[in-house]
């Protein structure tokens, strides 16, 4: 795991490289050899006169090791206790060495990684464009608890080690670690980087930590009278909802910063090991680390061999098709933009792209991605025009996000090569890819979709047709509830705060107004037209009210449930009020955030069991990344899964607000 070599200056080169991963983790393997690395340097003191810590594989570290962590239990705690401390004292005892060490980080370091480097006296990164540095521990419901907080907020101060680090998640380039202070230099080969070590080392003979020093002080030093107001500022920018982990590394931090180090040290260990043992950690773990592995590395693609993507046409330069354009063409996929003119073509121009339209332009294209209006007609249109010219056996994808595939394809001459690539907007910043797959689509369209949906940076989840597919059908669930919430009296700032408060990142009337009420209730009739059985809600009355009486219908046109000004939110429309059934009713807070999550639960439930989830990870992952379910649940079947009595609860739910929320 580690290989100790030291050459004739007497400089150890400490080489990580576990023999059974692709990646080094700090599992029991990293945990001994470690140790046995430490205990050899302290033997050989005389000889050595300073250390590098590097590692053989394409990343330097790539962190905690998780299948471990989320196997967890309260009856762990000490074991986790004494684990801990075993890691943290092989640290301490490098870090106290009376030698320089050296990090030479020739790739990413991550969580457990970064900790690794941040025990270490100086810190070069290897600039590279995959190298990321960061602590994404709060991400996964966790904090950095092998001596991250403690050592950032003494390197860096209390208020920069928080808001830049520990509760962001973020994961920096080596440049931007350098200038936010966890990395001291850049260098841009290994070589180079292992020269810059080896130099330092001679120059600084008597390193040593700062909090070692004497008479050191935390930068910044403790703002005492700021304190009361970290907790304020947390729960603003968490929007009311409650979330251990981010709690927990203040908490981590504050108390930390008032201690001496190794006491630091015990109150960082005892708030991850609480964090460990608990049910959020497993189900972000489970959802952003086993449920993402198994979606990104092809749990629903088909077994087929199927050619790569070499030329994209994008069908419609508005702002879906262009951000698609954009996608493809960083890539490096050439991309051809057609729409019905030259300017309208020319708003998706971009590096990599063409625009044009000329449909001959797009001859040879192997892949087509139209991003026209949600207009069957007009989407029958356009492919019937380009099918001629583009490649005999190209794939046919549209990006509609409530229209059946199966229908769309009718209209197309080879069906079998005809899928639904759903895009979420803005294309640039969200990560999932919704796929899906009409009644003939063949197997070899999925996986050329997956594929390429892998290719551009997507997290693909495959679900099979139907009205709304997934993710538009239950965000569609969340959106309506909230409404009929309006219709039945409750005031329209208890649902947001209660949305938020459940976690979710935006509140569901605002989203609404996001969408644009015009296409929900666009959405709605066709529903309603599809179907001889559709219920019609007092929700959508009121959206009825909202667009056709009021004129109202979103935030584009600046009226919707909220007022604007200057292009910003000024407020819940006063007009709210009057909409509501005049009576109304008290509905308890704890009320309005479970009618939301499990509105959307027992809705992915249904699609789960109608077939049109074809697994739960994708119905985890697509909720978390594409519709904005809370990620402390872990998913929303998940989060039905490990709820203490969700069929009781669902049940009750039911007798208060509607059959609705019957148990599935």
């Amino acid at each position: 795991m580690i290989t100790y070599s030291r050459d004739d200056d007497g400089i150890v080169t400490l080489t990580l490289d576990d023999p059974g991963q692709s990646a080094n983790t700090m599992n029991a393997t990293y945990v001994a050899a470690m140790s046995a690395a430490v205990d050899r340097l302290h033997a050989e003191r005389d000889t050595v006169t300073g250390v590098i810590v590097t590692s053989a594989k394409k990343t330097f570290f790539a962190g905690g090791d998780l299948p471990s962590m989320a196997r967890a239990t309260p009856e762990d705690a000490p074991a986790l206790f004494k684990l801990l401390s075993t890691i943290k004292g092989d640290f301490r005892r490098l870090e106290t060495y009376g030698r320089p060490v050296v990090a030479a980080i020739n790739g990413a370091a991550l969580g457990g990684g970064l900790e690794v480097a941040l025990a270490c006296h100086h810190r070069i990164a290897l600039d590279t464009p995959g190298t990321r540095l960061g602590f994404p521990e709060v991400t996964l419901g966790l904090l950095p608890g092998a001596g991250g907080v403690t050592r950032t907020v003494r390197m860096l101060g209390l208020a920069p080690a928080l808001t830049t680090w520990l509760l962001t998640g973020r994961r920096y380039r080596p440049a931007d670690a350098l200038a936010h202070g966890l990395v001291d230099a850049l260098a841009s080969t290994p070589a180079e980087m292992l020269t810059q070590a080896r130099e330092w080392i001679l120059a600084n003979p008597d390193a040593a930590q700062p909090w070692d020093r004497e008479g050191y002080r935390i930068p910044g030093g403790l703002p005492a009278a700021q304190l009361p107001a970290y907790p304020a500022t947390l729960r603003k920018q968490l929007k009311g909802a409650s979330l251990p982990a981010p709690e927990k590394i203040l908490a981590t931090a504050v108390e930390g910063a008032q201690v001496d180090f190794e006491t630091a040290q015990v109150i960082e260990t005892r708030h991850l090991i609480t964090l460990l043992t608990g049910r959020i950690a497993k189900n972000m773990i489970g959802a952003l680390f086993f449920d993402m592995r198994a979606v990104n590395g092809g749990l629903a693609r088909p077994a087929v061999e199927v050619p790569p993507a070499t030329r994209v046409a994008v069908l419609g330069a508005g702002m879906m098709g262009a951000g698609i354009a954009q996608a493809c063409a960083k890539a490096g996929l050439p991309v051809v933009v057609k729409d019905v003119t030259p300017e309208l073509a020319a708003r998706a121009a971009g590096p990599g792209i063409t625009t044009t339209a000329d449909v001959a332009d797009l001859a040879g294209c192997d892949v087509v991605i139209e991003a026209v209006f949600e207009d069957p007609a007009l989407k029958r249109d356009v492919f019937a025009e380009v099918l001629p010219v583009v490649a005999p056996d190209a794939l046919l994808a549209s990006n509609t996000s409530t229209l059946p595939i199966t229908g769309l394809a009718e209209g197309v001459s080879r069906p079998g090569d005809f899928i639904g690539m759903h895009f979420f907007s803005p294309v640039g910043k969200m990560p999932l890819l919704e796929i899906v797959v009409g009644a003939r689509t063949s197997d070899a369209a999925v996986a050329r979709a997956f594929d390429l949906g892998r290719r551009i940076g997507k997290t693909p989840i495959v679900v099979n047709d139907g009205r709304g597919f997934f993710t538009s059908r239950v965000i569609g669930t969340f959106i309506d509830e909230a409404i009929g919430m309006l219709a039945e009296g409750v005031p329209a700032p208890s649902i947001e705060h209660a949305a938020l408060q459940a976690g979710y990142p935006t509140g569901p009337l605002a989203l609404a107004d996001e969408v644009s009420l015009t296409l929900v209730q666009r959405i709605r009739r066709q529903f309603e037209a599809a179907s001889d059985s559709y219920e019609r809600l007092p929700s959508h009355e009121l959206v009825d009210a909202m667009v056709d009486k009021h004129d109202r219908p979103g935030r584009s046109s600046g009226r919707g449930f909220y007022a604007y000004g200057e292009e910003k939110r000024t407020g819940l429309w006063d007009g709210l009020v009057s909409l509501a059934t005049p009576e109304g009713r008290s509905v308890p807070l704890a009320d309005l955030r479970d009618r939301f999550l499990f509105a959307e639960a027992l809705d992915a439930q249904r699609c789960l069991a109608e077939g049109v989830l074809r697994t739960a990870e994708d119905g985890n992952i697509g909720s978390i990344l594409g519709i904005g379910y809370p990620a402390w649940t872990g998913g929303v079947l998940r989060f039905a899964d490990q709820h203490d009595d969700f069929r009781g609860r669902a049940a009750e739910l039911a007798a208060r607000y509607g059959d609705r929320f019957a148990p599935v």
